[in-house]
């Protein structure tokens, strides 16, 4: 099993920003590699992702829901094993620290190398940047965009 934590602070209150997390249908907007995430019901999520050419389909568990503190998933099947957790800490009125964790356990000979090289570290990242600017993109309104 591998690990990867990262965070970031955004410049968004915290309810705005767990409310933009908790909409799973848009991660392909800010995820790299996430081709579509549709809702099932309120604890269950289907994935769908590319990533090296590879597609993937498997399906997600919500197994802790605290509003505006955290998100916790487990996937739920055989093809992709992983677990994780993102925890939103209010940093002020309008600024938010987000941090991911994830626990994986990676298969094959592809996702074992990627492993030891840290590609997931990246990634992770590199999601929560583009959230980042995603979801302070949202809060800014068109009015202020460029």
């Amino acid at each position: 099993m591998s690990r990867v934590e990262e965070s970031i602070e955004v410049d968004v209150p915290v309810r705005a920003v767990y409310d933009q997390w908790a909409t799973f249908e848009d991660f392909p907007k800010f995820m790299e590699g996430v081709a579509e995430v549709r809702q099932l019901d309120d604890r269950h999520a289907h994935w769908r992702t590319k990533i090296a050419g590879l597609t993937r389909e498997f399906e997600t568990e919500i197994v802790e829901r605290v509003p505006e503190e955290r998100v916790a998933w487990r996937t739920t099947g055989e093809s992709v094993k992983h677990t994780g957790t993102v925890d939103f800490e209010p940093l002020g009125e309008a600024r938010t620290r987000v941090t991911m964790t994830m626990v994986f356990q990676p298969t094959g000979l592809a996702e074992k190398a990627a492993d030891k090289l840290g590609v997931l570290g990246v990634q992770v990242r590199g999601d929560l940047r583009r959230f980042k600017r995603f979801v302070e993109d949202r809060a800014a309104g068109p009015a202020d965009r460029p």
